[in-house]
């Protein structure tokens, strides 16, 4: 059976979006998991190329050399028991794009469009098959306008600071206010670049989970994909 040109396979993409801090990583990761899908982290395709370029010397506004960087790199994304391992040239960084010299840098280097053009192909590759949870800033709007379900989500920029502060080391801790003022200001910037903005898709549910728990939150997202598989079929 097909839809719209595309043979349906008894599975559909779910594309989450949404501000840093909303959870997105942790909650696709779940849904992935409870529907046997492949979860795709799109945010951590963006932070290994951050971590190569800071180790190469490259500031964010070199868009040349971001460019040839972008180009001869190889990310991979690994699923495991323990989550997802993330590979840069083969080397497990997983770990190092977390840290914030990364952080503080990532939404510049994702701006240029060389670097979202490389990675996006790559995305759309993987979910051409379909079954993909993936999560981004402009998954439903850019990169996979056709996803079946898009979901936005959203929450204070209080309850992201905490949850961001929670995931820290000690000795990367900093003020609280301090985290919250970064990332009003990520915000700003992923808002307002030019090349794929953060922006939520027309027909994208929006779902605010600063009240809410994790599995609230899952549980939401799997009932909109048992409806999205219904109406799929």
């Amino acid at each position: 059976m097909s839809k719209n040109g595309v043979r349906y396979n008894g599975r559909i993409n779910v594309a989450i979006d949404g501000p840093a801090g909303a959870g997105k990583s942790t909650v696709a990761r779940k849904v992935a998991e409870s529907l046997g899908y492949i979860y795709v982290d799109t945010g951590a395709m963006y932070r290994a190329v951050t971590l190569a370029a800071n180790r190469s010397g490259i500031e964010p506004h070199e868009s040349d050399r971001l460019k040839e960087l972008v180009e001869s790199i190889h990310i991979r994304l690994k699923p495991g028991v323990e989550g997802q391992t993330v590979l840069l040239n083969g080397e497990d960084v997983t770990q190092a794009i977390r840290t914030r010299d990364v952080t503080l840098r990532v939404s510049q280097v994702a701006s240029h469009e060389a670097v979202r053009t490389r990675l996006v192909d790559i995305q759309r590759e993987l979910a051409a098959l379909k079954g993909i949870v993936m999560d981004g800033r402009d998954i439903g709007t850019q990169v996979l306008p056709q996803a079946e379900l898009k979901v936005f989500l959203v929450a204070s920029v209080q309850v992201r600071a905490l949850r961001r502060y929670q995931e820290l080391n000690e000795n990367e801790r900093i003020p609280l206010n301090q985290l919250e003022e970064e990332i009003a200001q990520r915000d700003h910037s992923d808002e307002n670049r030019e090349i794929s903005p953060l922006t939520c898709a027309k027909d994208a549910v929006v779902l605010d989970s600063t009240e809410l728990t994790i599995d609230q939150v899952v549980a939401l997202i799997l009932d909109l994909s048992r409806t999205k598989l219904a109406e799929a079929k």
